[in-house]
């Protein structure tokens, strides 16, 4: 496999709103209530939202590939962009994504040991994410790469409050 990523910009616009939509129904689509579904798609992924966070210095979004092909995506925050923490010390995971037809290839490993070794280079301290307290495989993905839980915050998808816990990562 090759994979690698490089960080979007504001040219890939499109690309990331189709993503984001597709990796987000795909893992979440079926437990919520659709119409508070909807909504929340169109206002966290839709082209006015996430053009202005790519211009947000602080929030990174990469594209991970497969050789040629589009895989998944990831967001990071740093500084201000944090959605909780915000310690100058701490990188949040925001978005770790892979598309339905590429999941079990190992991919989100890969991407989260990438991530590491950035928030390594950039001197963090701990990485930390938000995780749905509903979602018990992506819970034990990451506890099995050392993140354990540290608290826990309230997510809305439209009208729907929904409790993510927050796992960390001491680096």
């Amino acid at each position: 496999m090759g994979l690698h990523f490089r960080q979007c910009d504001s040219t890939d616009l499109e690309t990331l709103v189709l993503i984001s939509k597709a990796t987000f129904s795909d893992a979440f689509e079926k437990d919520n209530d659709p119409d508070d579904f909807q909504a929340y798609l169109q206002k966290a992924f839709g082209s006015k939202q996430l053009s202005k966070e790519l211009s947000n210095k602080n929030c990174l979004f990469y594209f991970v590939y497969d050789d040629k092909e589009l895989v998944g995506y990831f967001k990071l925050n740093t500084a201000s962009a944090q959605t909780d923490v915000h310690d100058p010390n701490a990188m949040e995971i925001e978005r770790i994504y892979v598309l339905s037809g590429h999941q079990g290839k190992k991919i989100g490993s890969w991407m989260l040991q990438e991530i590491i070794s950035k928030a390594k280079q950039l001197c963090k301290q701990f990485i930390w994410l938000g995780v749905w307290e509903h979602n018990p495989k992506a819970i034990r993905f990451y506890q099995n790469h050392g993140f354990v839980k540290f608290g826990e915050h309230p997510y809305h998808i439209g009208t729907d409050k929904q409790t993510d816990w927050l796992l960390e990562l001491k680096l």
